[in-house]
């Protein structure tokens, strides 16, 4: 009988987990210490490798593994996983999202207790010998009858939330890709600029985006309420470190409480160790329960995948039986695109989403071409935590009606893939897709405009009335600024009426000059996508 190896660098595996592979018939495990030269010494031989953040697996260490069948990440992060590489290999990637939710969701509220009772500085000020003059001067603030707003309202969000609604806080959720259907009873979604003003926590809970990044800035912090607290146990990235530091120095926030940090380990950061910051080193999901879920969920997942039971969690497309990856990738990477135009261009929740394929290629695709759409749509939402084996439940879990059809949409292209999606005020935005030679993906129509366009790169999405001047202006703007065109694709309805242009750019457009074009007269709308 052929045995399978499995090599562990996660060194913290509970020792239930461990009995659980080493029980599991034809399995041997290794546990190897984390460092490259003891991974390529075990990787050759392996069928499946259990890691967490210490290894960086890139393509020459994935060269090195001919037996290798999966990667598991035991974390819901997959920063140091060359899925590219891994994928070509047919090596399926897996990670353990939601697992350590609850973990993470009750670290957020005890920060927040520590900020409302100002818990760190009366716990130093006792340690040093004072008590009551200086207890007198650290009152605190209940958390009953306040308002808590969350940045994000996803597992972790729904969390917090359920704990904050048992101390009597009323609850406002900014999540544009949530629906009223799907909020929880009692948590009122409201827009960014409304929760900051309205409430008296802001805490974040948002994945790793291009829309995430300094999403609390300057800008953001000054729509918020003199004396709010800040909490952060989501990503670094998610605020403007330098804009909470003068914050709190001028006094405008209240407190801030972190566990994630811009920089790991935060050692250069001006906030460890400042008056009103609580801060943590990163242990969000650092549980003996936590610890338990995160060790079981990945082992299952690494067994049921190596048993051909299930297959969870796997963030990359698996070989389809028979088919060359080769072949099959380009329609994945078109479809992908397709998803993420249409979440460019969405201004409000999905509510349906119709797929369409044609052609004798696409035969048999029709459920991958679907999932890859979905993951295009869901990938700005949620980053690492949506794959194309949970792209489904995800979409599902957002009230999204998804439907197929094959074959039966008229169009120019021997073998092209539609997708309709309808939001949630009925307005309905088509794009159809092909491929060039079997290897270029091409979008060659938004709703009634004929384009002809790759989807890939800086892009700029812009829909303008008619007139003429359009072209000179947007070139003078961009070239006075230094913004160079790679390539511009125009698509117009009829003469004088309304026209749709995608712009492919050398670098993404700065903030200022996405201002200044939005404010221009002949601009219906402005979308930047990074494909």
């Amino acid at each position: 009988m052929t045995e399978d190896r499995i090599v562990l660098t996660a060194t913290d595996l509970t020792r239930e987990a461990i009995d659980l592979l080493e029980a599991a018939e034809g399995i041997v495990v290794r546990s190897v210490v984390p460092k490259v030269e003891q991974v390529h010494d075990n990787i050759a031989e392996a069928t499946a490798l259990i890691t967490r953040d210490e290894i960086r697996l890139d393509a020459d260490i994935l060269n090195r593994a001919k037996k290798l069948k999966v990667i598991a990440r035991v974390s819901p992060s997959l920063t140091n996983v060359d899925i590219e590489a891994a994928t070509t290999k047919g090596i399926l990637v897996m990670n353990t999202p939601g697992a350590s939710s609850v973990a993470a969701g009750e670290h957020t509220f005890a920060l927040m207790l520590a900020l409302s009772r100002r818990l760190m500085t009366v716990h130093n000020s006792l340690r040093e010998g004072y008590w009551l003059l200086e207890r007198k001067r650290q009152v605190g603030t209940q958390l009953a009858g306040k308002t808590l707003g969350l940045v994000g309202l996803g597992r972790v969000g729904r969390v917090v939330a359920h704990r904050a609604l048992a101390f009597g806080m009323n609850i406002l959720a900014y999540d544009p890709y949530i629906s009223e259907d799907n909020a929880p009873d009692r948590v009122q979604l409201v827009g960014l600029s409304e929760l900051l003003s309205r409430s008296d926590f802001v805490s974040l809970h948002v994945p790793f985006t291009r829309e995430t990044n300094h999403i609390i800035d300057a800008q953001a912090i000054a729509m918020m309420k003199p004396g709010a607290r800040l909490i952060n146990t989501s990503v670094g990235s998610a605020i403007d470190e330098v804009a909470v530091i003068e914050a709190m120095q001028s006094g405008h926030l209240g407190g801030v409480a972190l566990d994630v940090y811009s920089e790991e380990p935060p050692y250069n950061s001006p906030l460890i160790g400042m008056d009103g910051v609580v801060h943590t080193p990163h242990i969000g999901d650092n549980t003996v329960e936590a610890t338990q879920d995160l060790s079981l969920s990945v082992v299952r997942q690494v067994l049921d995948a190596l048993f051909d039971r299930d297959y969870r969690n796997v963030v990359n497309m698996p070989l389809l039986p028979g088919a060359d990856y080769d072949q099959v990738r380009p329609y994945v990477q078109l479809a992908e695109s397709i998803g993420k135009l249409h979440q460019a261009l969405a201004r409000i929740p999905v509510r349906r989403v119709a797929v369409e394929v044609v052609g004798e290629e696409l035969d048999g695709l029709i459920k991958v071409m679907t999932v890859g759409i979905l993951k295009g749509l869901l990938q700005p939402i949620l980053g690492d935590a949506v794959s194309v084996v949970n792209a489904p439940v995800l979409a599902a879990e957002r009230g999204w009606q998804v439907t197929q059809v094959k074959g039966v949409q008229k169009t120019d292209y021997t073998n092209a893939i539609t997708c309709q999606v309808t939001l949630e005020d009925g307005e309905e935005i088509a794009i159809t897709g092909t491929l060039l030679d079997r290897m270029k993906p091409y979008i060659v129509q938004i709703n009634e405009y004929i384009m002809n366009f790759v989807p890939e790169g800086h892009m700029l999405l812009m829909g303008s009335y008619d007139k003429p001047g359009v072209i000179g202006r947007i070139g003078s703007l961009m070239a006075e600024r230094e913004v160079n065109i790679a390539s511009w694709h125009t698509g117009r309805a009829e003469k004088g009426g309304q026209t749709l242009t995608v712009l492919t750019l050398d670098e993404s457009l700065p903030d200022a000059i996405f201002k200044d074009m939005e404010q221009l007269d002949f601009v219906r709308h402005l979308h930047r996508i990074n494909l």
